[in-house]
């Protein structure tokens, strides 16, 4: 099985990191390969931002189409271009945050979500709805910390995120925490230790139900509204990501999406 970690960000530490998290829980038989797009934004705290990395995490599924990849794990809590990039796979595309509240769920009655900035907030409280998870979630919490200082050993991240999620779980009486951002993916363990309770990961979750998903060959379904987007002409910037039948006019980035 051959498993894709899209970090939709262009930082290559963050792409490291999530690359070593979803190999910790990949099991035997399993290549996981953490990739990141040509294009975006170097990290995803905004709406504005969000659309842009969409373009190049496309681009990376559309690639792993034409490679043979299994399934995809998109590696921002924001679940961005989720939909679109289940449209484009023939396997199972799975975002962290869906799979981290499922996680919490199996294992808690009710879970707290600490997440980095506090413009952030009100985008997980539309996912946990979205997915159905509003009842389970007894509350949203911002550590406000950038992302890109996540993994800055000297401005304390792991600390105060360990701090976050004590008062998440003090404040809102819950049994578990979720991890708001993927790179927050390194303090898993050390902040379950400190909090006890179960923290969870959604790289580590995602990569696990995909996975489990491929064992059991349950598969997308390809029809309705997630069937593959129509060829149509399109212009300008965004030309290479036409959608085309024809092996003889694809380009790159994005090659032609395959028939099902």
């Amino acid at each position: 099985m051959h498993v894709r970690v899209i970090n939709p960000n262009t930082t290559r530490a963050m792409t490291d990191l999530v690359g070593r998290s979803a190999r910790a829980v990949a099991g035997p038989g399993v290549l996981v390969d953490a990739v990141q797009p040509t294009m975006g934004p170097a990290s995803i705290e905004s709406h504005y931002e969000e659309v842009l990395a969409v373009p190049g995490l496309l681009e990376q599924v559309a690639l792993g189409e034409a490679q043979g990849v299994d399934a995809y794990v998109v590696a921002c809590f924001g679940d961005p271009g989720l939909d679109a990039a289940r449209e484009l796979a023939r396997g199972p595309v799975l975002g962290i945050a869906q799979a981290g509240f499922h996680a919490a769920a199996l294992v808690a009655r009710r879970f707290s979500v600490v997440t980095t900035l506090s413009r952030t907030v009100p985008r997980a409280h539309e996912l946990l709805d979205r997915y159905g998870f509003t009842a389970a979630c007894a509350g949203v919490h911002a550590c406000d910390i950038p992302v890109l200082e996540l993994d800055d050993p000297a401005g304390g991240a792991l600390e105060r995120v360990t701090a976050a999620c004590a008062r998440a779980v003090a404040q809102d009486g819950s049994d578990a925490v979720v991890l708001g951002c993927a790179g927050m993916a390194a303090f898993t363990g050390t902040i379950a230790d400190a909090i006890g309770v179960p923290v969870v990961d959604g790289v580590a979750a995602a990569t696990t139900l995909a996975t489990a998903l491929l064992r059991t060959g349950t598969r997308p379904s390809g029809r309705g509204e997630l069937a593959p987007p129509p060829p149509k002409p399109v212009t300008g910037l965004l030309h290479p990501f036409q959608i085309t039948r024809e092996a003889s006019t694809t380009r790159l980035p994005v090659p032609a999406v395959p028939s099902r």
